[in-house]
């Protein structure tokens, strides 16, 4: 089945290129010029990955990000004229995949497209076990008895590949690399973040726990 990318810009010259080299490679493309369209294209068919234009009228690239992952988490990549580092740590911060700044090379923008629908294909028949807990790594879920838990995605990813592990110490370098890819360039405390909210939404699960090695990294630890 072909990746389906969505493409939201308020520059149709732009969605055209991009779609020029998407076509190519074989993607199935859905273009929207705003966020209420992205959104209402979102509501409706499944995507792969969201190429986003940060300045954009009535709903900018943030907003639109903010509403996306709030109803459906999939992977983004941040496309826009601004490059200071406010920006980008502001997209991080919404769980953004890349940032990609104009003027771009449409083949550096083809290569990251398909890293990151790479990274984000867990195998369907991965499935972890932590005594009665379950990482579902077809579903994007953790199963505990009758409870269901969905993760935003990244947090998922990085739950998945320490549960995959127990007992074993990954530092924030090899964490950035697994999860987030070589050429991540954001911020090291983005895996500190993450680690939080993990904690606090998978705290109450008995059978584990997430540790903190001092001045190595973290790890999954199973109780005995």
């Amino acid at each position: 089945m072909k990746s389906k990318i969505l493409v939201v810009d308020d520059e149709e010259h732009i969605r055209e290129l991009i779609r020029f080299y998407l076509d190519k490679e074989g993607f199935s493309v859905r273009e929207a010029s705003g966020g209420e369209e992205a959104l209402g294209i979102l509501e409706n068919e499944y995507i792969d990955l969201a190429i986003v234009d940060i300045m954009m009228p009535v709903m900018d690239g943030f907003q639109l990000v903010e509403e996306m992952k709030e109803f459906k988490d999939i992977p983004v990549i941040m496309l826009t004229a601004k490059s200071q580092s406010a920006d980008k740590l502001r997209g991080f911060s919404l769980g953004i995949d890349d940032y990609v700044t104009k003027p771009f090379d449409p083949d550096e923008l083809l290569a990251r497209v398909k890293t990151i629908l790479k990274r984000y294909s867990i195998n369907s028949q991965n499935i972890v076990q932590i005594q009665d807990v379950i990482f579902d790594g077809d579903k994007y879920e953790i199963r505990y008895h009758d409870e269901t838990l969905h993760l935003p995605l990244k947090q998922f990813e990085l739950a998945f590949e320490l549960a995959k592990n127990p007992n074993q110490i990954f530092t924030r370098e090899q964490l950035i690399e697994k999860i987030w890819g070589m050429d991540y360039d954001g911020f090291d405390r983005t895996v500190d973040v993450h680690i939080k909210r993990i904690r606090e939404n998978l705290g109450h699960l008995p059978g584990f726990k997430v540790v903190t090695v001092r001045g190595l990294g973290y790890k999954i630890e199973v109780e005995q």
